[in-house]
């Protein structure tokens, strides 16, 4: 058992290091700049665009768009890719097939799909911020590009669809050779890397007087009570009892076995705020790049911590809760495998009875679940608008952490135990007892 436990020690070291390495070369290609564009200019215009699109791409990028780095689009081509090839797999026969019938082989496929609508998708997003940034001044009005030109569009291009290309190798290698899923943990890495920053200023504010002792302990009071409801809700599962029928093959009996059907509170993970901002935070965006006075009017509407906004906000929250686990979770295929594998639920009929009756549990936790998310990210959007309390993390980005941070904790502890496991196999088997 202890040889066991410590060829399982080391392989997790080795894993973790990996992921560690891995992690470090994409913060380091953070801080490589596209050739041609005004740093301190880029720097300034950000400075001014916390509230649109760009600040929500610049938080999944790891602040690479804000610095113009070679890793500006980060991942958000890939996830785009990915959720546009789930919902297409609900519309598209061929796609549903590729899927349902030809198992791994079909998932390579489906994969290999989305890595090809990755690079258009970058292309599309590259060009549109190659020509954007030519037209694009600091609030001093300086311009960002110095010199701008074909020369500069094309390798700006070039540079941003090879960054976001490695970037996918780079998670691609960290799920296949390190621990947790790489691409949740890039953007992880991104998010966690602003705490030093945030830190920096919660010093600056405190000895500047601009903020009391009282507010800080207040401030961090708050955030450990939001992190520690989010991880209790996280972690969380309404259990289905499954009864499995007892079945004679050959001269032997099998089944008869009690297990439970786990469904989740928040089923629909981060995917609905993310939606929802980027929706509401597109006429902020479209007013960087226009005079028009009635979009102005409208930004300035649906400003974060108005009432319009917020009520908005959380509508479309719930409503994409419940669109998106309609998408990754279906009930009548989850009755059917059921049904065959000899499955039921106790006192509820096979078949149609069982999908309706998890179709109605889910409905019920996906109501709480979206109320649960909307809460999340409001209240934080709130306490910062009304109360000037310095928050320097959203809902959005909180619901990532913890949520990275509970799978690849979950899959530590999974790696660990499966090599106790098999240093006991291994010990009974030298002393004869298997």
């Amino acid at each position: 058992m202890a040889q066991g436990q410590q060829s399982g020690f080391k392989q997790l070291r080795n894993k973790l290091l990996f992921t560690f390495a891995m992690l470090s070369v994409y913060r380091l290609g953070i801080h490589v700049p596209v050739p041609g564009v005004d740093s301190q200019a880029i720097a300034d215009f950000f400075a001014n665009a916390q509230n649109t699109l760009f600040g929500l791409f610049d938080m999944f990028s790891g602040g690479g768009l804000s610095r113009l780095s070679v890793f500006a689009l980060g991942i958000m081509p890939y996830i785009s890719a990915a959720i546009i090839f789930e919902l297409l797999v609900v519309v598209s026969p061929e796609l549903e097939r590729l899927k349902k019938e030809e198992g791994e082989a079909g998932r390579k496929k489906i994969n290999q799909y989305t890595r090809y609508a990755t690079v258009l998708i970058t292309l599309v997003q590259g060009s549109g911020i190659a020509f954007g940034l030519q037209t694009m001044t600091s609030p001093s009005g300086a311009p960002v590009v110095p010199d701008p030109g074909l020369d500069f569009i094309l390798t700006t291009v070039l540079t941003m669809v090879a960054g976001t290309i490695f970037i996918m190798w780079l998670g691609e290698q960290i799920s296949s050779r390190g621990i947790g899923n790489g691409i949740s943990l890039i953007i992880f890495a991104g998010i966690v890397a602003r705490i030093p920053g945030a830190l920096t200023k919660t010093y600056s504010l405190l000895s500047t007087g601009e903020m009391t002792v009282f507010v800080l302990l207040l401030v961090i009071a708050f955030m450990a009570g939001i992190l520690a409801f989010i991880c209790f809700i996280e972690t969380s599962q309404r259990r289905i009892p499954i009864q499995y029928a007892k079945r004679m093959m050959g001269r032997r009996m099998y089944g008869g076995q009690s297990s439970h059907l786990p469904l989740r509170i928040n089923t629909a993970g981060v995917i609905p705020p993310i939606f929802a901002s980027s929706i509401l935070m597109f006429p902020a965006t479209i007013t960087n790049f226009s005079q028009i006075t009635w979009l102005k009017d409208i930004s300035a509407y649906l400003r974060p911590g108005t009432l319009p906004y917020t009520l908005i906000y959380v509508g479309l929250i719930i409503f994409f809760c419940f669109f998106y686990t309609a998408i990754v979770f279906d009930p009548k295929d989850v009755a059917e495998n059921l049904k065959k594998q000899g499955g039921f639920i106790p006192g509820i009929r096979p078949g149609k009875n069982t999908k309706e009756y998890i179709d109605k549990v889910l409905t019920r936790l996906t109501f709480w679940g979206s109320l649960y998310v909307a809460a999340i990210c409001v209240i934080p959007m709130l306490m910062i608008s009304k109360f000037n309390l310095p928050f320097y993390f959203g809902g959005t980005a909180l619901l990532i952490v913890v949520g990275v941070a509970i799978d690849t904790m979950t899959q530590v502890q999974s790696h660990l135990i499966t090599h106790q496991y098999e240093g006991l196999m291994q010990k009974a088997k030298k002393k004869g007892v298997l």
